[in-house]
């Protein structure tokens, strides 16, 4: 993961699209209370209603063993506060024992509800992804996270942050001036309501059978791996 603080990166973006580009997108997504469960929540849904694909599609990248019995799905912001909590203090753990030990596999979706710079930042990732590097620019977006709607994830600011993990910036740049994940980014919205959610974070943990756990903001890791265990031990 990275968590180096990266805002002032000495490098020059010399083609002005690629800043310009970013704030093509405004509107798309209702701004929206962020919701966030003082406590502890975990539903238990039974049989899921959905198939695979629902958290599948539109998402980010497999994150793990693509066979792991468990998927961990998140619907984030990336202007989140406590996706950000929860991107600091509590995934490092998920990833160390449960991603890296094949247990768990992890899929990010976008749910935009704090501002145009999310949905910016959302376009972002999608176009890092085609070149392999989603979790990068993930990882980069949070390490560099500093409040809600204040600019950090400006169209300069992403750029810089592409530039830093060495994306091919033509490719990326071309991305963002065609939009071209911005149906996706739709999408996966539309997915998160579907499901009822009205914050973010919020995660769904599902077993190799299909049955489906929600949990609604950002638990401490040891209400992950009380659930991650309670499927690994039945």
């Amino acid at each position: 993961m990275l968590h180096a603080p990266s805002l002032a990166i000495g490098a020059t973006i010399s083609s002005i699209t690629i800043i310009a580009v970013i704030f093509a997108i405004n509107g798309s997504f209702n701004d929206q209370e962020l919701l966030i469960e003082s406590a502890p929540k975990v539903e238990q849904m039974g049989p899921a209603k959905i198939t695979m694909d629902t958290f599948v599609s539109n998402g980010s990248s497999i994150l793990g063993n693509p066979n792991a019995p468990i998927t961990l799905v998140e619907f984030g912001d990336y202007q989140c506060h406590y996706c950000n909590v929860f991107f600091e203090s509590i995934e490092e753990d998920i990833i160390k024992n449960y991603v890296e030990t094949g247990k768990v596999k992890i899929i990010f979706k976008d749910y935009n509800i704090i501002g145009p710079d999310s949905v910016k930042a959302s376009l972002g990732a999608h176009c890092a992804k085609e070149q392999g590097l989603f979790w990068e620019y993930h990882d980069i977006l949070y390490s560099n996270w500093t409040g809600e709607n204040n600019g950090w994830a400006s169209g300069t600011n992403l750029a810089n942050f592409a530039q830093e993990i060495d994306l091919n910036m033509n490719k990326w740049s071309e991305c963002m001036i065609q939009q071209k994940h911005s149906q996706t980014i739709l999408n996966s919205n539309d997915d998160a309501k579907t499901l009822g959610l009205t914050g973010t974070p919020a995660f769904f943990i599902i077993n190799s059978e299909g049955k489906v756990t929600k949990l609604v903001g950002a638990q401490p890791f040891e209400v992950f791996k009380t659930t991650f265990d309670n499927i690994l031990e039945n």
